[in-house]
């Protein structure tokens, strides 16, 4: 499913560290893991914070080149998956790539709509843990802001919306089933914010990594269904109106008993100031 590597939280397009990543169900140079499970297409016009990040460079011209979701935080400001710039995605140095981009407003990746916005800074959290996934986030800057309207607010530590049980939405544009369908238009999923103890016991530690309360949150359904797959990794977790999580890691996708990973948006407040 999803997963992480990466270090380095200053310059422009940083270079980060490499960790090994879980086998994906697409073509070489393989896509970030992690679209939605069991979710359905929405509109990218009522979601307009929903990004995607691409290189046709890295990743060829089908589906914009997209390989990662991403979240609008501040007009210049963007979260992703810290494992999503990493060179185990990437395939090559995050400073030899020449056009990453994120795509704004464009619902069918098919298509030329919307806005393609040339990232000039790249920053990896400081804290992120290859190993355990721990703090799986980057901060890009965009060479030209976004109107404030695309822009969703985050939640910060002790909101409500990461209490256990709470409704939230999952969005992206990776693999459907789990087998390699990977969808040219955004979908969306609703799962539920689950209890800590619930991950703590699905991922003790091992080699996908080690579930941490305080940097990570864990949403789907107990029996599977619902979920983040390949290709969805970065892109955002969302209730009550604020962002929550960044889809991050997991095992498989959509199945029992091993539900979706994600960074706890609260943890990046934290690094980040408070500030987007």
């Amino acid at each position: 499913m999803r997963r992480p590597f990466a270090r380095s939280w200053t310059g422009v397009l940083a270079t980060v560290a490499v960790a090994a990543a879980l086998p994906l169900a697409c073509p070489a140079p393989a896509a970030a893991d992690s679209i939605v499970i069991g979710g359905s297409p929405v509109r990218i016009a009522e979601s307009p914070w929903v990004v995607a990040l691409a290189s046709r460079d890295r990743f060829g011209g089908t589906r914009s080149g997209q390989f990662c979701g991403a979240v609008v935080v501040g007009r210049t400001t963007v979260l992703t998956a810290a494992h999503c710039v990493s060179e185990g995605v990437l395939g090559v140095p995050l400073s030899r790539v020449t056009d990453l981009k994120v795509i704004a407003d464009r619902e069918d990746l098919g298509t030329a709509e919307g806005k393609e916005i040339a990232v000039s800074e790249a920053r990896t959290n400081p804290e992120y843990d290859s190993d355990t996934n721990s703090g799986d986030f980057a901060v890009l800057t965009l060479a030209e802001p976004l109107p404030a309207s695309s822009v969703i607010g985050m939640a910060g530590p002790g909101d409500p919306a990461y209490k256990a049980e709470t409704e939230a939405t999952v969005y992206g544009w990776g693999d459907t089933t789990g087998g390699g369908s990977y969808a040219r238009t955004l979908h969306a999923a609703r799962v539920r914010v689950l209890p800590d103890t619930v991950c703590e016991q699905a991922y003790p530690g091992s080699a996908d990594g080690k579930y941490t309360a305080t940097t990570m949150l864990c949403a789907g359904e107990l029996d599977g269904r619902r979920d983040a797959c390949q290709g969805d990794s970065g892109g955002p977790l969302v209730a009550q109106g604020r962002l929550i999580g960044l889809v991050s890691w997991g095992s498989g996708c959509g199945r029992a008993g091993r539900p979706g990973v994600y960074t706890r948006v609260s943890d990046a407040v934290r690094v980040m100031g408070g500030r987007a």
